[in-house]
């Protein structure tokens, strides 16, 4: 075969590269759309509410100040009055007994999933020992109920610390960072709205990267895992 014949059979080989790169381009475009509809109507999905929510926690500590181990069981057993399982809106990990250590962005403590769908996570996260880091860039609305403690923040340019004490409520809006400490020991009731699942790397980067804790990388994947699979089969998504 001549050198002729082998250029044209390569050239006629496949699309070009200029088509390949078209069609890329117009895939990113279709999901870009798709998830576009998908953000705007996300709101159809919530059930939880947040102002309901930091009532329901600020009763829970004036019923029981700065005692946890009381104020948990008060959250758990109104929501389940609430939201019981008959009512087919959502499904709640009524086991208090599943708490497992969180590392993300450099702070660690302990975590109690109490919900986790798609678009809603409802959990108890805190330590008695204090802990500090990156609070992370989220697709989520977060919602920082603070029940025993106190919960520091830094948000550039702003030079002084926020401080959120039991009762407050810290919010940080979706795709806000900020630099937090729970100062010495401190738990609270956080809950997100939004997108979860793109959050999920920033919560086991630490465990991959650092701590090598597969105990706890795989029991927060197997409950994460369970109750979405839960909600799904209820169609809460």
């Amino acid at each position: 075969m001549s050198p002729t014949s082998t250029t044209r059979t390569k050239t006629h080989q496949g699309p070009s590269g200029l088509v390949k790169w078209a069609k890329r381009i117009i895939l990113a475009l279709v999901l870009y759309a798709v998830c576009s509809v998908l953000d705007r109507v996300k709101d159809r999905w919530y059930v939880l509410d947040p102002t309901h929510l930091h009532e329901l926690a600020q009763n829970a500590v004036r019923a029981h100040p700065n005692d946890i181990h009381s104020i948990i069981p008060y959250i758990v057993s109104n929501l389940t009055a609430e939201y019981p399982a008959s009512s087919g809106k959502i499904a709640l990990n009524l086991d208090t007994s599943e708490w497992m250590l969180n590392n993300a962005g450099g702070a660690m403590g302990g975590m109690y999933i109490i919900h986790a769908s798609i678009t809603e996570y409802l959990i108890i996260f805190g330590t008695p020992l204090g802990t500090e880091g990156h609070s992370g860039v989220h697709t989520a609305d977060d919602y920082f109920n603070v029940l025993i403690g106190e919960e520091w923040a830094f948000d550039p340019p702003k030079l002084e610390k926020e401080v959120y004490k039991p009762g407050d409520v810290h919010h940080l809006p979706r795709g806000h960072v900020k630099q937090y400490k729970m100062h010495e020991g401190c738990f609270a009731l956080e809950y997100a709205r939004g997108w979860i699942p793109p959050m999920l790397p920033f919560g086991f980067a630490d465990v991959l990267s650092s701590t090598l804790d597969y105990w706890s990388f795989y029991c927060t994947v197997r409950i994460t895992a369970r109750e979405n699979i839960r909600n799904l089969l209820i169609g809460k998504i």
